[in-house]
């Protein structure tokens, strides 16, 4: 592994930035905090323009090489945490109850600081670097709300980067999957209006849980029985709420859930079958069911050549054996997707140590990774946009 030297030199300085993110984690659209350091650290490094408040908390820098080039390359980080209570351990945990960053976005923030200062310090480049720092990655569309606020009609790209680190790889190891290479999403609210009673009298009732529990069983059906095998889809019902009396049949329930797919005409099949099942559902018990559909995630495409690009720019970090092209669809989802329906690129996933998976209470990010990942967003930028023009 051969980590750019200028990075090496202060990756120190990176754990401490990652670590005080970590600390102090806040969620999507609240992130003024984390905002704030990142403005003032552009600043302080000589980063030519730092935009704040693009799509609420979202920052944008822009930095100029030494030639004279007009092409434009961005790169992408995430903000929010989760509202996870931690159970790391860590002595940094968090300090915020209620939140933690258990998907790293502390990690991919400082790992674009960390490009970010080197790429203002050495300019070895030609043309225009933009630095996205997004808010709301975790399903509150921040990707979405930056765009809405102009975020490509006042910083174009010609093309655009992102990352996320990887717990399930071998470390160092960075992969990209050309072409659909994780998967779009729907949340679903569903809303089960019965009749409550005595519990002692279920027969004066519309038992909402005995109609709720029979509707997530055949909620499995559009999986296992309507959707074609060759195109995956993954349907998780996630809470089930109703009730608050041991003696009392309650008058609602509520499911909510997600659906994740990978083709527009399977999503489309499996939000009218949970429609039609809701409605006939209803129809043989009586009882109103409502269901809120609505799409968080696109499919997220990675450009075939950009996916080269970005491997081959990263193989100077990693080595050629680290880097990788790969067929492996993610069944999660990222919004970075929106980002590049508008604009060709490529999402990279790099590899760490650790055991425990994202989205855990006690996950822990490996900030060994951090100089990694800042080299490999700067190699791309000096790769793409070279002294001279040529590629």
């Amino acid at each position: 592994m051969s980590v750019i030297p200028k990075i090496e030199a202060f990756a120190d300085d990176l754990t401490e930035i990652r670590q005080d993110f970590h600390a102090n984690p806040e969620l999507g659209f609240e992130e003024t905090r984390t905002a704030g350091i990142v403005s003032a650290k552009l600043r302080d490094w000589g980063v030519d323009e730092v935009h704040e408040g693009i799509g609420g908390t979202g920052v944008v820098g822009v930095i100029k090489g030494q030639g004279g080039g007009n092409r434009r390359v961005g790169l992408r980080a995430d903000m929010d945490a989760l509202p996870i209570n931690e159970a790391s351990g860590v002595a940094y945990a968090s300090t915020n109850p209620g939140r933690m960053h258990a998907c790293g976005h502390d990690g991919h923030t400082t790992m674009l600081l960390g490009a970010a200062r080197y790429l203002a310090e050495t300019r070895d480049f030609d043309g225009t670097v933009v630095l996205i720092f997004q808010p709301a990655e975790e399903g509150l569309g921040g990707a979405r709300r930056m765009i809405a606020d102009g975020l490509f009609d006042r910083f174009p790209c010609d093309e655009i980067y992102g990352m996320h680190n990887d717990p399930n790889s071998e470390p160092g190891v960075v992969t990209v999957t050309p072409g659909p290479a994780m998967a779009g999403a729907s949340f679903f609210d569903i809303t089960v209006k019965g009749t409550g009673s005595h519990a002692a009298m279920p027969q004066q009732s519309k038992d909402p849980i005995f109609i709720g529990t029979a509707l997530v069983q055949q909620l499995q059906g559009i999986v296992s029985r309507n959707t074609p095998p060759t195109k995956p889809i993954v349907l998780s019902v996630t809470t089930f709420n109703a009730g608050s009396a041991y003696n009392v049949v309650p008058g609602t329930a509520t499911i909510t859930g997600t659906i994740r797919y990978f083709h527009d005409d399977v999503i489309a099949m499996a939000e009218a079958r949970m429609r039609a099942l809701c409605e006939g559902l209803g129809q043989a018990h009586a009882v109103e069911i409502s269901v809120d559909l609505r799409n968080v995630f696109d499919v997220l495409m990675n450009d075939a050549d950009l996916s080269e690009a970005y491997v081959a720019a990263a193989a100077d970090i990693v080595g050629a054996k680290g880097a990788r092209l790969t067929d492996d669809q993610m069944t999660g989802s990222e919004d970075f997707a929106d980002m590049l329906k508008l604009v060709p690129g490529a999402y990279c996933r790099v590899g760490h140590a650790g055991s425990v998976p994202l989205h855990n209470p006690a996950f822990v990010l490996d900030d060994a990774i951090l100089p990694v990942g800042a080299s490999v967003y700067a190699r791309i930028v000096e790769t793409r946009l070279p002294k001279g023009g040529v590629r």
